[in-house]
């Protein structure tokens, strides 16, 4: 993501401890006025959320945006199913991955585009207990070589 104009506005760090990633996706996302306000607040949370195809289209579920504080009886519900905007070739292509088993759909982070917000989504297969100690393991070893090989043991 390091083009120009974008903004990162959340980041789901909890889905690389969770999945391994294969494959990833940008997408719009419809929202609401007072939802953009909020979200250029920063009171996102992608905590729990995910995506799933239903009908053809593709939705995010459990993606909490706070109500906005001056919206009124504009505000929508903050947990709200909410569209996401891709084209249907893909949506087509990660719903026959995604019914694999073990394979989930999530939303990674979600940032400002130019004045767009965008969601970016990872056709994930979920990791087992022994594969996150086997990370965890690696990232071990790899800080220990790291203070060896600066001299600070």
């Amino acid at each position: 993501m390091a083009k120009s104009g974008v903004k990162q506005i959340a980041a789901n760090r909890k889905a690389f401890h969770d999945y391994f990633i294969e494959d990833k996706l940008e997408a719009g996302i419809e929202l609401a006025g007072t939802e953009v306000k909020s979200i250029r607040q920063g009171s996102v949370n992608l905590k729990d959320s995910f995506c799933a195809v239903k009908d053809g289209e593709l939705y995010l579920y459990g993606m909490h945006i706070s109500p906005y504080e001056k919206g009124n009886i504009f505000n929508k519900d903050p947990r709200r199913t909410r569209k996401l905007l891709v084209h249907k070739r893909e949506i087509w292509k990660l719903q026959a991955k995604a019914q694999q088993d073990g394979y989930a759909i999530i939303p990674l982070s979600l940032y400002f585009s130019g004045p767009r917000v965008k969601v970016e989504i990872a056709l994930a297969k979920g990791k087992k207990l022994y594969d996150k100690r086997e990370a965890a393991a690696q990232r071990d070893a790899k800080r220990e070589m790291d203070r060896m090989a600066r001299g600070r043991y």
